[in-house]
């Protein structure tokens, strides 16, 4: 009767958020290379560096992704994959106040960490809050449609912020980046407050 009564509206909210981050963080690397490249003078090959550093994170912490879920559960990777990313992604927003190329590609770096877990818990997560079946289906192709939305959205707003991207710098980008951290931040504190299904959990 317990589990009948349960009700998981806030916390799917709150993954379909975050399958929507997944797409917006990592996609911010593509246009801050433009500005990586323009502020600090660097050949094309750096600017891409964002994106390298981010998808490297992923190729490492695929297989600990994996035991952090069967160890921890849900609710707790997916705590921790915030806090990462919240952290990642405020390394980047520092960056364009010390203006230091390292240190932004180190803040993608911790924030590929985070995405690589959001992806390991966010699909799971979700279909175990729907109940499986068709209705988890359901909840998460409702969420790839706001990944691939957010997927849109970022270029389209980065490149709005920093208007002529020869001027643009780091500090330029920053609400796309503090937007980011406000949802993380939000979402840590709803999620932390909400009870879920753990069936790895032990």
């Amino acid at each position: 009767m317990e589990t009948k009564k349960q009700n998981y509206t806030l916390p799917i909210i709150v993954m379909i958020f975050l399958f929507g981050m997944i797409s917006f963080v990592t996609n911010l690397a593509s246009p801050m290379g433009d500005i990586l490249k323009y502020q600090f003078n660097v050949p094309n090959w750096m600017g891409t560096l964002g994106v390298f550093a981010n998808f490297i994170a992923y190729a490492i912490m695929g297989y600990p992704a994996g035991n952090m879920l069967q160890k921890y559960g849900y609710k707790k990777t997916a705590l921790i994959a915030i806090a990462v990313g919240f952290t990642g992604v405020g390394i980047q927003t520092l960056s364009g106040s010390v203006e230091s190329f390292g240190v932004y590609l180190l803040g993608a770096f911790i924030a590929g960490f985070s995405m690589c877990l959001l992806n390991t818990v966010v699909n799971p997560m979700l279909n175990t809050l729907g109940g499986g079946g068709k209705k988890g289906n359901q909840l998460i192709q409702f969420g790839g449609s706001l990944n691939s939305i957010s997927a849109t959205i970022v270029p389209i707003l980065v490149g709005y912020l920093m208007g002529n991207a020869a001027n643009a710098t780091i500090s330029d980008a920053a609400p796309a980046l503090w937007i980011a951290m406000g949802i993380f931040a939000v979402v840590f504190f709803v999620l932390a407050a909400v009870r879920i299904p753990e069936p790895f959990a032990i």
